[in-house]
């Protein structure tokens, strides 16, 4: 696995940690220690995807400006890539 690669499963872990707090904050609002823990996932979230767009361009096409993301190798493009 690249740094690529691993920068990504980080990202999705944060995003999926910070998405499971949520739901539990659903039915837990004034767990303080989980609201605190959903805060430091948000930053971590940000922190990671503006790691990853300095690095790699933007994740989504609305983050960046114009059209770059276009110009990445699509899935098909990468050797040896399935």
């Amino acid at each position: 696995m690249n740094k690529r690669e691993k920068l990504l499963r980080s990202l999705s872990a944060a995003q999926f940690a910070l998405w499971e707090l949520h739901l539990y904050l659903n039915t837990h609002p004034t767990d303080m220690e989980a609201l605190a823990l959903h805060a430091q996932y948000e930053k971590k979230l940000a922190r990671l995807r503006e790691e990853y767009e300095e690095k790699y361009g933007p994740l989504t096409p609305m983050a960046g400006e114009g059209i770059e993301w276009l110009k990445n190798p699509w899935p098909w493009d990468i050797e040896g890539g399935d």
